[in-house]
C-alpha cells in the first residue's frame, strides 16, 4: 500500500527484455536505505517487488500482466520514474490509499500553465470514468493528485510547483501516456452496489408473478 506521495525520483539504469517481461535496474537513494527483498516498492504507480539491491540501486522483474497494463513496457534506460516505498502504519497519510495496481493507461490531451501550476488534460477509456468525480483523488504516476476538472474524455489535474519539482509529471508532453489508479474506495463502492444490483434484480424476477406460476400453483389450468 501507497500513499502517493513520491519520495524521489530515479533513473533506470539497466534494462533486461526478454518477449514479454522484463527486469529492470533503477538508480534511487531514499528508496534504497532501508528496503529489503521482497519489499515493494512503487515505479510510475507500479507496484513491484524489490529482487536485489544495494546503496543506491535496486531491481524487479517486470511481468506480462503489467506489460499489457502499463507504461512500463515502454521505459528506456536513462529516463526518470517516480519512486515510492509502501507505507509503514505509523507514517504520515498525506495522499490518497494507492495499491499499486494500475487500472489502466491515460493520454495527456493538453497541456497549459497558468501563474505557478501546471495543468494536465488526460483522457482515459470510457470504462474509467465512473471512478473519478471532480475534487476527488486520483493516481497518475504513482503520483497521489486532486481532479481539478472532468471531461468527456476524461480529466484536469493542476500541479503545485513542489509537485512540479518533486515528481517525473513536468517533463511529459501531449501524447506522452501515464499510469492511472483510480480512487480505491470509489471502485470497490462500485463492486458493491453492481453486486447488490444483480442480487435485487434476481430476486425480483424469482418473486415476479408469471403464467407459468399461475399454472404451477393451480390457479390456471
Amino acid at each position: 500500500m501507497f500513499t502517493g506521495i513520491v519520495e524521489e525520483k530515479g533513473k533506470i539504469k539497466t534494462i533486461k527484455k526478454n518477449r514479454n517481461s522484463s527486469t529492470l535496474t533503477i538508480e534511487g537513494k531514499t528508496v534504497t536505505k532501508d528496503v529489503a527483498i521482497g519489499e515493494s516498492i512503487s515505479v510510475n504507480g507500479v507496484c513491484l517487488t524489490v529482487t536485489a539491491f544495494n546503496n543506491d540501486w535496486f531491481s524487479v522483474d517486470v511481468i506480462p500482466e503489467t506489460f499489457r497494463t502499463s507504461s512500463l513496457a515502454g521505459v528506456t534506460t536513462g529516463i526518470e520514474v517516480n519512486l515510492e516505498r509502501a507505507m509503514r502504519a505509523s507514517d504520515r497519510f498525506g495522499g490518497h490509499f494507492v495499491s499499486g495496481h494500475v487500472d489502466a493507461v491515460g493520454t495527456i490531451a493538453k497541456l497549459w500553465e497558468e501563474a505557478n501550476a501546471l495543468y494536465l488534460t488526460i483522457d482515459v477509456a470510457e470504462k474509467g470514468l465512473p471512478y473519478i468525480t471532480e475534487k476527488g483523488s486520483i493516481s497518475v504516476d504513482g503520483t497521489s493528485l486532486t481532479v481539478f476538472g472532468l471531461s468527456e474524455k476524461g480529466f484536469t489535474i493542476s500541479l503545485i510547483p513542489e509537485t512540479q519539482r518533486a515528481t517525473i509529471l513536468s517533463q511529459k508532453r501531449e501524447g506522452d501516456v501515464v499510469n492511472i489508479e483510480y480512487d480505491m474506495l470509489a471502485k470497490y463502492m462500485d463492486r458493491l452496489l453492481s453486486a447488490r444490483y444483480q442480487n435485487e434484480k434476481k430476486s425480483n424476477s424469482a418473486a415476479a408473478i408469471t403464467v407459468d406460476k399461475l399454472q404451477q400453483y393451480g390457479f390456471l389450468e
